[in-house]
């Protein structure tokens, strides 16, 4: 029974885990990695040790260069802080009025008004505004292809444990 609670415990986390690869403020790959310690709860040696060990260095890793990825894009074609704190903004407005593309819209439509707004050119303007809007879709591709597979083997061993 209680294996039953956390399987399904688990599979609502690496859901939210999905989802959170696209919204920001969602941490995605590392609560599909925390979908999978709970099914090492639910059924012991679901995984063998290194497998715990090998996703989440994985997670670690995509989870900092999330982060630092956009940002070092930025800072590569001299974005100014009005660039990278409008492509948050922007980001931010998008999502909450304009969902679910709004937040890439909103990115890129940030990130090039706060840096017409810090006196940039159009054409630079533009620039970092494709550079940061182009690393951030990178991270959330990366971050999806993490969490499927991670939400992957969590429902192949789910299953099997199951029949």
């Amino acid at each position: 029974m209680i294996e039953s609670i956390l399987i399904i415990v688990g599979l609502l986390i690496a859901v939210v885990g999905l989802i959170g690869c696209i919204i920001p403020a969602v941490p995605g790959p590392p609560l599909n990695f925390l979908s999978l310690v709970i099914l090492e709860l639910a059924i012991e040696d679901a995984f063998p040790l290194d497998f715990y060990f090998l996703w989440g260095g994985i997670t670690i890793v995509v989870t900092f260069l999330d982060y630092i990825l956009p940002i070092m894009g930025a800072k590569v074609y001299k974005a100014s802080s009005y660039g990278i704190w409008g492509s948050i903004i922007g980001m931010i407005f998008g999502i909450l009025f304009f969902p679910p593309f709004g937040m890439i819209f909103g990115l890129f439509i940030g990130a090039v008004l706060g840096e017409l707004i810090a006196g940039k050119k159009e054409w630079e303007a533009l620039k970092i505004g494709t550079v940061t809007f182009a690393a951030s879709m990178l991270m959330i591709f990366i971050k999806l292809a993490l969490s499927g597979v991670m939400t992957f083997y969590f429902i192949k061993r789910s299953v099997e444990y199951i029949f």
